[in-house]
């Protein structure tokens, strides 16, 4: 990505001039250039396929000229990976900088090992989800023994209405932030049984955060069901959640307390993270 050179004038201090205050065309042509970099990153990680340059460009409403030339300096510096056929798709480089990521991220460290701990208890598959804009997305997850199957993975992005743990994570904020995002981010589910009304889903998102506890089941997978309780923090922000993911059945099962068991261990995640102790939930 080729960065436009300052018209340096005779004088010197023109020069200094010039250098120091590149040109605002400058300054947005870069800022121009890393847009369309998170734009092409971004389309690989919500569709989950790897793309050629020309499916790229079409995706982005990019140029095709500067996608070619952005895709291939990606490629040159490990942010993508070609995988053939003239496709590419995310880059080892792009990896290492998750892991550095993740291990410095008390959240995720401490609630992973929560997750876990809930997973053996439980015999169940555990996930730890956040908020990404409009989506909520699987941080975290431990399968469970048994051999019910979960579709959603670790980087699953789906909308916030869909599921449990995107209305937590909705709950903390003000009502009118609620409504616009839920107008901007609510859609129909694959089963057709995913609430899309603004109204509707900002009351539910209010009165699940304050209950500490979201059920949903068969909303965004049939027979699947999500017991979810938020993780928050000293401010009363919701920083994620920990869910269990069982068949749409067991929700109401006596043994094991799947409900108490996902409140408790959202509850310990908080303390660890240095949430006061005994607070409503």
């Amino acid at each position: 990505m080729a960065l436009t050179r300052p018209n340096v004038q005779s004088s010197p201090a023109a020069a200094v001039s010039a250098v120091e205050a590149p040109a605002p065309e400058a300054r947005r042509a870069r800022v121009s250039g890393i847009d369309r970099v998170l734009q092409i990153l971004d389309h690989l990680q919500t569709t989950e396929v790897p793309a050629t340059a020309y499916e790229l460009a079409k995706a982005v409403g990019a140029p095709l000229s500067t996608v070619y030339a952005l895709v291939d300096d990606l490629v040159e510096k490990g942010m993508l990976d070609r995988t053939g056929e003239g496709n590419v798709w995310l880059g080892s480089r792009l990896y290492h900088y998750g892991l550095s990521y993740a291990r410095n991220l008390d959240l995720l460290t401490i609630a992973t090992h929560e997750m876990h701990e809930l997973s053996r208890a439980v015999g169940e598959t555990v996930q730890i989800c956040g908020r990404d804009g409009h989506h909520m997305v699987v941080l975290a997850m431990a399968e469970g023994s048994g051999h019910f199957q979960v579709t959603s993975r670790v980087g699953t992005r789906v909308p916030l209405n869909w599921t449990a743990s995107g209305r937590l994570l909705a709950g903390h904020l003000p009502e009118a932030e609620r409504l616009a995002l839920f107008r901007a981010s609510a859609k129909s589910s694959p089963t057709g049984r995913a609430e899309t009304d603004e109204v509707v889903l900002a009351e539910t998102s209010r009165r699940c955060f304050a209950e500490g506890l979201s059920i949903q089941a068969g909303e965004s997978d049939y027979s699947v069901a999500c017991i979810a309780a938020p993780i928050r923090d000293r401010r009363g922000t919701c920083l994620a959640t920990i869910s269990i993911v069982v068949p749409e059945f067991k929700v109401t099962q006596p043994e094991p307390d799947l409900v108490g068991a996902v409140k408790t261990s959202a509850r310990r995640i908080e303390e660890r993270l240095g949430r006061p102790a005994g607070g409503e939930r």
